[in-house]
């Protein structure tokens, strides 16, 4: 699917860059989106984003905090009466009206996305946008096909399943991917009947914000409701909040078990997506070329921000040597450079901070006594001396029990490790916490599934990586989460069952 994607020309290229910045300008600052409106907070605190990239103000938004989440909760609460009773059809119709309206404006929505992040725009244009698009309208197809069950349990006793929206869901999404984290989540709840609070990151709320513009167009109000704020506050509110029926959240695993623990305190659902060290596993007859952009692909699309990148590099023995020369080759090449130039492979980290915590795991690696094949510094001089900017890195001479083989680092920084075998490959590979993704590379498809099917894990990719279809799930097991992400089976999480039993006998059962 990337490699689809990735056929489509940036349309508006030809367009000089301040031309662009004039034309998909942020807001100086946006507000709270409650009940179709613009709110401010109740405070009436803000909280600036920065562009990684220049270290600029990009926007300010507001700092929500209880009782703003309380006030969308009640919006949300209002619309649930009448949005739970539309039938399919009409919620197909609005879903499918989104995916227009956001396709209308993908340039952008992509600009926007890759200003704030720092991600490239080639990435925003061909994966982020696209895809959550592709979201709204799958979901507004299997909406159509999510019939309910009767069965005729006798000759005299009909049962009928019905499928009936949970209630006000409240959702958090992190700042790698905030555009396709809301598609991801909004898409099913809404399309199930329920109505939503959402809160994204409060570095990266702009996308969510503008798709906002769009659902005020489409959807009653109430329906989707946006808190921005820090997790502290807004967040822990969200979860604290007696009428929300449901919570689905999408970060760190540390993170997750406090969601999970709040959930289960109010005894209500949770749909958890979190931290990953996932395997990327190269053996001795892969193709070599599509191994290599594999290998570079997993670990630097977004800049290695991505919780299901191959970020342990297993690789055959036999062939050790020269991957690693050749992959060195290939990171030195990398263009890091201005997240809104169309030839820029690789942009900026999120924030400084998060710059200085993947530089302070190189350090780590050091010190437990790995090599650094290339990389592991931050770029300095021209356009890297105002943004988070790091070299491509390749750890090597490191062994599966080290902390950087076994903590998320979230950056670009992939640990290479040799293999002799399946079995031991598999066993290295899970030995982890975590369980969220991974990929094999070879020409053996019956290697591939063995080993596939091996590695505990909730995806596996054969000779890919980092595809994410909307009608696949998309999950982990052990640490890396609790329930799917995507798929139409989302509609079941989003969904609770009635059952109705009928009795056709006219005859009384006589006990009494």
């Amino acid at each position: 699917m990337i490699s689809t994607l990735f056929k489509e020309p940036l349309n508006y290229l030809e367009i000089g860059m301040d031309d662009l910045r004039v034309e998909f300008k942020a807001q100086e600052s946006y507000k709270l989106f409650i009940n179709n409106d613009w709110v401010d907070s109740v405070s009436g605190k803000t909280v600036g984003s920065i562009n990684p990239a220049t270290s600029e103000l990009f926007t300010t938004v507001a700092l929500g905090d209880s009782k703003d989440v309380d006030l969308a909760v009640q919006s949300a609460k209002t619309a649930l009466e009448t949005w739970r009773l539309t039938s399919p059809i009409e919620r197909q119709d609005a879903l499918l009206k989104i995916a227009d309206l956001l396709e209308a404006e993908k340039d952008k929505f992509a600009y926007l996305e890759a200003a704030e992040t720092g991600k490239p725009i080639r990435e925003t244009s061909h994966i982020d946008v696209p895809l959550a698009i592709d979201h709204f309208r799958y979901f507004a197809g299997v909406i159509r096909s999510h019939s309910d069950e009767a069965d005729m349990l006798n000759e005299e006793t009909m049962s009928l399943v019905l499928s009936e929206p949970i209630g006000v869901v409240g959702q958090v999404i992190p700042w790698n991917y905030p555009l396709l984290m809301a598609a991801w989540k909004i898409s099913p709840a809404i399309a199930a009947g329920n109505t939503v609070v959402i809160k994204p990151s409060e570095m990266t709320s702009t996308t969510l914000l503008e798709l906002c513009k769009i659902f005020q167009k489409v959807l009653p109000a109430g329906v989707v409701n946006v808190v921005t704020g820090i997790g502290q506050e807004a967040g822990q509110a969200i979860l604290e909040h007696p009428d929300i029926s449901k919570v689905a959240f999408t970060g760190s695993t540390g993170v997750g078990y406090t969601v999970a623990a709040e959930a289960a305190k109010k005894l209500i659902p949770a749909t958890l997506e979190l931290g990953g060290k996932s395997a990327n596993i190269v053996f001795e007859d892969a193709n070599w070329e599509k191994a290599l952009e594999g290998a570079a692909l997993s670990i630097l699309l977004n800049q290695g921000q991505v919780c299901e990148s191959g970020a342990r590099l297993f690789v055959h023995e036999t062939i050790y040597d020269k991957f690693i020369a050749d992959l060195k080759a290939k990171f030195e090449k990398v263009n890091v450079g201005s997240p809104l130039d169309p030839a820029t492979q690789m942009g900026s980290q999120v924030s400084e901070t998060q710059m200085n915590r993947i530089l302070s795991y190189v350090d780590l690696a050091k010190e437990e006594g790995a090599e650094i094949v290339t990389g592991g510094y931050r770029l300095t001089g021209g356009v890297y001396d105002s943004g988070s900017f790091i070299a491509p890195t390749i750890i090597s001479n490191a062994n599966n029990s080290m902390r950087v083989s076994q903590e998320e680092i979230f950056g670009p920084v992939v640990v290479v490790m040799p293999f002799k075998d399946e079995e031991e490959v598999i066993e290295k590979a899970n030995d982890s916490d975590y369980g969220l993704a991974g990929g094999v590379w070879t020409q053996d498809i019956n290697r591939a599934i063995r080993v596939s099917r091996a590695v505990e894990t909730g995806r596996m990719w054969v000779n890919t990586y980092h595809e994410l279809p909307a009608h696949a799930p998309f999950g982990g097991y052990k640490k890396s989460g609790i329930g799917r992400e995507t798929h139409k089976s989302m509609l079941d999480a989003y969904t609770q069952k009635k059952n109705i039993i009928i009795s056709l006998s006219e005859t009384p059962f006589g006990l009494f």
